[in-house]
């Protein structure tokens, strides 16, 4: 007599999404994405993956590198505006320690790879997720499209979640941060030489750049502004906070195109989830777990969160790993939630006074103590059941 072949059907096309899509295709599910855009963006941003990351991508045989000696070897600098630096950490000093360095794509290419790996049809666009129902046997997921019967449902569905907002309606949902972000990509052709990984911490204003591996630089601001704050002009707006700052900012600011510009505001949650799972839903990413990028671990935990599930789901009882999936990541995630958080209000800080003692702790802490505090993130990812 056959098995039947076990469905599972994620919400949400992002990088969490399809890295639970390929991992459940890997353990022999079937897969269906639904996905509520009509089709793939080439819209985004950056998207940095730690070695937490890419040690998950491993665990499924996922390599998400474009080509061999392609990916540049990523310093990490942090410096004033004026552009004394603050504290840097070096590529032979993270390979050393963690076994790599990080790497650093486009958003829209690492999402396309993962899509590349599904089987065809698997990925479904125009197809929102509206609710599912049934908490004992299978479940049927509402969609946009149609309804679909699973064994397992992926809630991918990003950081306002409708799934999220419907099981758990008394959560008191997301938080402002107290931030807003800008971020663009200049294509290779517009990249300075000599631009390397670095971020500069103002007065309630930051500036970043990440080299990718396709030759572009992803680009990042953010600066302290009341909630829903849209400047008329978003090339006058960042000339006049960040004008002003080191070389190569203001050249950077010139070589952007005001219309590939992406804004949004900073939230996260404002508690963790009561469990990461419900019935037959297992919530992943930033539908589970948001958090601001301070970290630059938001996407990294949604690739966890994605590889850890599938191993758990490779059991027959789904109920029983669903709730070791909880389990397994709600403490990890949420403390990593909150320390992005307090991240975050230091970067953010605007009196005089308190950057200025910011400024000289940061000064004063040697690079290994910097790369040292870092070792529960890179290499804090570990499948249940294994070593390290």
């Amino acid at each position: 007599m056959s098995v039947r072949q076990r469905h599972a059907v994620v919400a949400g096309a992002g990088i969490g999404g399809l890295t639970a899509a390929l991992a459940l295709t890997r353990q022999g599910w079937k897969v269906t994405v639904c996905e509520r855009a009509e089709g793939p963006s080439a819209a985004g941003a950056g998207i940095v993956l730690a070695p937490n990351a890419l040690r998950a991508f491993d665990a499924i045989g996922f390599d998400p590198a474009p080509g061999p000696g392609r990916a540049p070897a990523m310093a990490m600098c942090l410096r004033r505006p004026g552009g004394g630096r603050l504290n840097r950490a070096d590529p032979a000093a993270l390979a050393a320690r963690y076994g790599r360095t990080p790497l650093a794509l486009h958003r829209a290419a690492l999402t396309a790879a993962l899509a590349a790996g599904l089987p065809e049809g698997a990925l479904r666009y125009g197809a929102a997720v509206t609710a599912v129902d049934g908490d004992e046997g299978r479940a049927v997921v509402r969609t946009t499209a149609g309804d679909l019967t699973a064994d397992a449902v992926v809630a991918a569905d990003g950081i306002h979640s409708p799934l999220r907002r419907r099981h758990f309606p008394q959560h008191p949902g997301l938080r402002y941060s107290g931030e807003t972000a800008w971020r663009t990509v200049l294509p290779a052709a517009a990249v300075p030489a000599g631009v390397e990984a670095a971020e500069t911490w103002g007065r309630g204003e930051r500036f970043g750049t990440v080299p990718l591996a396709d030759g572009g630089l992803y680009v990042y601001a953010t600066a302290v502004v009341p909630e829903g704050y849209r400047p008329a002009d978003v090339r006058t707006e960042l000339l006049r906070r960040f004008g002003t700052w080191h070389h190569p900012v203001p050249a950077l600011l010139e070589r952007t195109d005001p219309a590939r510009v992406l804004q949004h505001d900073l939230y996260d949650l404002a508690a963790p989830l009561p469990r990461l799972h419900h019935g037959r839903i297992a919530w992943i990413g930033d539908a589970a777990h948001a958090m601001t990028p301070n970290l630059g671990q938001g996407g990294c935990q949604a690739v966890e969160d994605a590889v850890v599930l599938a191993h758990l789901l490779a059991r027959p009882d789904v109920p029983a790993a669903l709730a070791a999936y909880t389990r397994a990541r709600l403490a990890r995630t949420d403390a990593i939630r909150v320390r992005a958080r307090r991240a975050g209000r230091v970067a953010a800080l605007g009196h005089p006074v308190a950057v200025a003692a910011r400024d000289l702790v940061l000064r004063a802490v040697p690079a290994r103590a910097s790369l040292r505090a870092l070792d529960d993130l890179f290499n804090g990812f570990a499948l249940p059941g294994r070593a390290g």
